[in-house]
């Protein structure tokens, strides 16, 4: 049964937080998808649908001990390749990537539960040891992460690969490790670069060509970022007004509700609600992290941590590649940014967080 006293510890301002970027998204998404000059709302529905859908979520995953979690990590773990298999195999693909299993009027995005399932995975892992001592002991940990990473990869998915890494080095150092296998670590990620560079696909390369000189392909793989940082410099202090851009009403802003959701942020809204919104999300990464800090276990404490880690890279590359300091890699702004699965596992996320704050330490009256 569900104790009531734990409401005592749950984060509401985190709550809140979230909520009104969520509210802010769906506002935005309605500009950037010209659902008022076109007459739908397919989109605004879809978005609005799932965060009532992702709220329902957080009371369901508030409901029990996020311990129960830890004893059905292998479970969770391959059930998530089986879902990152199916989408190889039966997958919708879109914009060039096969990433969505069609379920009649939704499509759903399984790399982003995937996510969470490898911080759930990896917390468990790693929660049963004081430290790292040994590069060996990274070596199984490493196969773990390493097998989803490849399923993303084949999709292709790059931001999502890059998420993996991210959580798996946030949980790492997080959980102990010494400086010398660390550096090991990183010696070894280092050494796998151009590897890694050779097994991306030709636009992914040209990409990150791109991102270092966009004018070398300005109507190509340069046209989204030059587009953006127009829209967003166009925007200057106080914005165009909402539903006034003319980079995004004028659909010369790609895929303006979803990757570059936060251009049209900048340009309708200007530096202060882009400074809002990112405001709102140093509050929330706050919270988190003070819900990490406080939690009663190590377990506990590793899958906020993960979590961190995974919100904070995709804030972090989403809105630098629309400004031009990070390479394009088609990575949603949480919250944000229109989709369904996104915003549901992201709000999974926080049911997360508030289950480990509800638990931090034994309710007595």
């Amino acid at each position: 049964m569900f104790d009531k006293k734990l409401l005592k510890n749950f984060d509401w301002g985190l709550l809140i937080v979230v909520l009104l970027i969520s509210i802010y998204s769906v506002i935005v998404v309605t500009s950037a998808s010209h659902a008022i000059q076109t007459g739908s709302y397919k989109k605004v529905i879809v978005q609005s649908a799932a965060i009532l859908i992702g709220l329902i979520s957080i009371a369901l995953i508030c409901l029990f001990d996020y311990n129960i979690l830890a004893k059905f990590s292998t479970f969770i773990y391959i059930l998530n390749l089986f879902g990152l298999v199916l989408v190889l195999a039966t997958g919708k693909v879109s914009n060039g990537a096969q990433s969505w299993i069609s379920l009649g009027p939704v499509d759903l995005q399984p790399s982003e539960f995937s996510k969470l399932a490898l911080v759930l995975t990896l917390a468990n892992m790693f929660s049963k040891a004081e430290e790292i001592k040994t590069f060996k002991e990274l070596l199984w940990p490493m196969v773990y992460v390493g097998i989803p990473f490849v399923a993303v990869m084949l999709q292709p998915d790059l931001g999502t690969g890059l998420v993996f890494i991210a959580i798996f080095l946030a949980i790492v150092y997080i959980s102990g490790i010494r400086t010398r296998v660390l550096t090991q670590l990183f010696a070894l990620g280092i050494a796998l670069l151009p590897i890694g560079y050779k097994l991306l696909k030709p636009y992914q390369r040209n990409r990150l060509l791109s991102f270092l000189n966009p004018e070398l392909d300005p109507m190509g793989t340069g046209y989204h970022v030059i587009q953006s940082k127009i829209a967003i410099g166009s925007g200057m202090f106080w914005g165009k007004g909402l539903f006034h851009g003319s980079q995004t009403q004028l659909y010369y802003l790609p895929e303006a509700w979803t990757d570059f959701i936060f251009s049209v942020v900048g340009e309708e809204l200007g530096f202060v609600g882009a400074s809002i919104l990112i405001v709102l999300y140093a509050i929330m990464l706050y919270k988190a992290w003070k819900i990490a800090y406080n939690a009663k276990d190590k377990y506990g404490m590793l899958v906020a941590v993960g979590i961190i880690a995974m919100f904070t890279f995709h804030i972090f590359e989403n809105i630098g590649m629309t400004i031009g300091i990070m390479p394009i890699t088609g990575i949603p702004l949480p919250f944000m940014s229109y989709g369904g699965s996104a915003m549901v596992a992201d709000m999974m996320a926080i049911g997360l967080l508030e289950n480990i704050s509800m638990r931090r330490q034994k309710i007595n009256f």
